[in-house]
């Protein structure tokens, strides 16, 4: 009889030790799902506007912006003002 009261102490302990592992994970998943979603729209602005400059004929043979990981970053998590930042850094740089 006391062996089934200790499994069952056990069982709850492990239940809480559980669910407070997941709530300190979440954030950190939550997080870099959030910051991986932005690198997706950043690379998606990139193209974008690469895509209109050789549409417009703005440029010719080469990508206005390389759309690599450090852009895509600086785009998504900075948005507009980001990709004319990158825009500004390649023409002033």
């Amino acid at each position: 009889m006391s062996s089934t009261y200790l499994i069952g102490g056990a069982v709850i302990v492990f239940i809480i030790l559980l669910a407070l592992l997941f709530k300190i994970i979440r954030s950190p998943i939550k997080w870099a799902l959030k910051l991986l979603f932005h690198a997706a729209t950043g690379f998606l602005a990139l193209f974008l506007l690469n895509w209109a400059c050789k549409t417009f004929g703005i440029i010719a043979d080469a990508n206005l912006i390389d759309p690599n990981l450090i852009n895509c970053l600086v785009a998504g998590v900075l948005g507009v003002p980001g990709v004319i930042l990158l825009v500004l850094i390649k023409y002033l740089f």
